[in-house]
C-alpha cells in the first residue's frame, strides 16, 4: 500500500508546516480546533508540527490555495528553517499540510510556489494513517481501494516514470503514452479491489447472519472519543485502545451479558470532520454494522472544547448512512478529563460554553434532547452502573418486541447481579 507519497520515511519523525485558509464562515476558534485536529493527524502519522499558517481569504485560491504573498512567507520560512536545520545538524521540513482537499493542479502549483517541496492535504494524510493502521487482509483491501481512486486523477504528478513509450526497433508500443497505459493498469486494479470487497461483503452478511436475532449495539463517535476502551469496559474485553486518531479500523464484536440479557456490541471505526468520500465509499460494509444495528452509543469526548461539533458530524454520517433516526443513547465520555473556566463575578459578558460547568452542562440541551443523555469515564469506571442500567432497559425493550414470549425471563427490577 505504499503507491502513495505520503508521511512514510525511515526517519523516526518529520517535521512539517500546516496552511489553512480562514473563509468568513469560519470562526478564530473553530480556525484553531481544525488546525489542532490536523496536527494530531500528523502526529499519529508521525510528524512533528513546527509552524502554521492561516490566511483569510473569501475562499481558497483555486490555482495555489493561497494568495502569492502568503506562499512567499512561508516559501522563505521553510528555506529559512532547513538552513538552519543543516547547519545544527537537525532534522528539516519534508512536507506541507493543507486542512483540505486539493485538485490535482493545486497540489502541483503548491509545491512548485513553495520551492518543490512535499504537499500533502488532508485527505491523502488521512489515507496514509488509515494505511498504517490497516492490520486485517478486509481493512487493507479498503485503504488500498481508496488510494487508488485518490491516485487516478493525479497520476501525472504522482508517478515519475510517466514519459512516452521508448521508441526504436522492437520498442515500438501500442501507440498511446505511457500515462494511458499506467491509468488503465489502475482502473483495472479498482476493479479488481471492488470485486473483492464484493466478495468480503458477502462473507460480513453471512456471519451477521450466523449471528441469530441477537440485539446489535453499535458504539458510534468521533475518532478517539474512547469507544474501544468502552468496548473493553462492556465486554471484558482486550480490544485495542490508544490515545491516537483511527486506533480502530477493523469492526470488533463482543457479546455481552447484563444481567442474563444477551446481546452483541459492536465497536465501529471512528468519524471525522471532511471525511473522505473514497473512505466512506470502501469501508461500506464496515458501517454496515451501522446501518444494521439496533441501537446505537453515541460515545462523546465532554472534555473537547469542540464536542458540540463532533456530535454534528457523527449525525450527519449516520443520517446519510442509515437514512432514519436509530434508538440512540449519547454517552458523554470523559468526565474525568473534563475542565471548565468559571466567570468572574464582576464579568458581565455572555457564558461560553468554556463557562460552564458539568453540573450546569447537564440540565441544558444534553438533558432535553430525545435521546438518553449518561455521564460516564470509560477509564475510570465511573458511573458504570447507570449506563448498563440504561443499555439494559434499552436491549430488553427491543427484545421482548422480538421474542414477547421471553418476557417473563427479565425482571422489571434492575440488579446489580452480573
Amino acid at each position: 500500500m505504499g503507491m502513495i507519497e505520503g508521511l512514510t520515511t525511515d526517519k523516526e519523525f518529520q517535521r512539517v508546516v500546516l496552511l489553512c485558509v480562514r473563509t468568513p464562515l469560519l470562526s478564530n476558534q473553530q480556525v484553531t480546533d481544525y488546525l489542532d485536529e490536523l496536527a494530531f493527524l500528523a502526529e499519529t502519522a508521525g510528524a512533528e508540527t513546527v509552524k502554521t499558517f492561516v490566511q483569510n481569504m473569501q475562499c481558497p485560491d483555486s490555482r495555489t490555495y493561497m494568495g502569492t504573498g502568503k506562499l512567499e512567507e512561508i516559501r522563505t520560512y521553510i528555506e529559512d528553517y532547513n538552513e538552519g536545520a543543516r547547519d545544527l545538524d537537525d532534522v528539516e521540513i519534508s512536507a506541507v499540510i493543507v486542512d483540505d482537499e486539493l485538485s490535482p493542479a493545486q497540489q502541483k502549483n503548491l509545491e512548485h510556489a513553495l520551492g518543490n517541496i512535499l504537499v500533502l492535504d488532508r485527505t491523502l494524510l488521512i489515507l496514509d494513517i488509515f494505511a498504517r493502521r490497516a492490520r486485517t487482509a478486509h481493512a487493507k483491501t479498503q485503504v488500498e481501494l481508496a488510494q487508488y481512486q485518490y491516485l487516478l486523477p493525479r497520476l501525472t504528478r504522482m508517478w515519475t516514470h510517466l514519459e512516452r513509450q521508448k521508441g526504436g526497433i522492437g520498442m515500438r508500443g501500442p501507440g498511446e503514452k505511457q500515462i494511458e497505459t499506467d491509468r488503465r493498469i489502475v482502473l483495472d486494479k479498482i476493479s479488481l479491489l471492488k470485486e473483492e470487497l464484493k466478495h468480503i461483503d458477502r462473507q460480513s452478511v453471512t456471519q451477521r447472519q450466523n449471528r441469530g436475532k441477537m440485539v446489535r449495539v453499535a458504539l458510534v463517535g468521533y475518532t478517539n472519543v474512547g469507544k474501544s476502551t468502552l468496548m473493553n469496559a462492556l465486554s471484558k474485553s482486550n480490544v485495542f485502545a490508544e490515545n491516537k486518531l483511527f486506533a480502530t479500523l477493523d469492526t470488533t464484536v463482543r457479546k455481552v451479558v447484563i444481567d442474563n440479557l444477551p446481546f452483541l456490541v459492536a465497536d465501529t471505526v471512528g468519524f471525522i470532520r471532511k471525511l473522505p468520500t473514497g473512505l466512506v465509499e470502501s469501508f461500506k460494509s464496515t458501517l454496515d454494522e451501522v446501518r444494521e444495528a439496533d441501537l446505537l452509543l453515541h460515545v462523546v469526548d465532554i472534555s473537547h472544547p469542540a464536542f458540540e461539533q463532533q456530535i454534528e458530524v457523527v449525525d450527519k454520517t449516520i443520517h446519510d448512512l442509515c437514512g432514519e433516526q436509530k434508538p440512540t443513547i449519547i454517552v458523554f465520555n470523559k468526565v474525568d478529563a473534563f475542565s471548565y473556566t468559571p466567570k468572574a463575578a464582576d464579568d458581565l459578558t455572555a457564558k461560553t460554553r468554556e463557562n460552564y460547568s458539568l453540573e450546569e452542562l447537564k440540565q441544558t440541551w444534553m438533558a432535553k434532547k430525545d435521546r438518553h443523555c449518561i455521564f460516564i469515564s470509560a477509564k475510570e469506571k465511573f458511573n458504570f452502573d447507570e449506563l448498563r442500567k440504561t443499555v439494559y432497559t434499552e436491549v430488553k425493550k427491543i427484545h421482548t418486541q422480538r421474542f414477547p414470549y421471553n418476557d417473563f425471563l427479565y425482571d422489571d427490577e434492575w440488579t446489580n447481579e452480573q
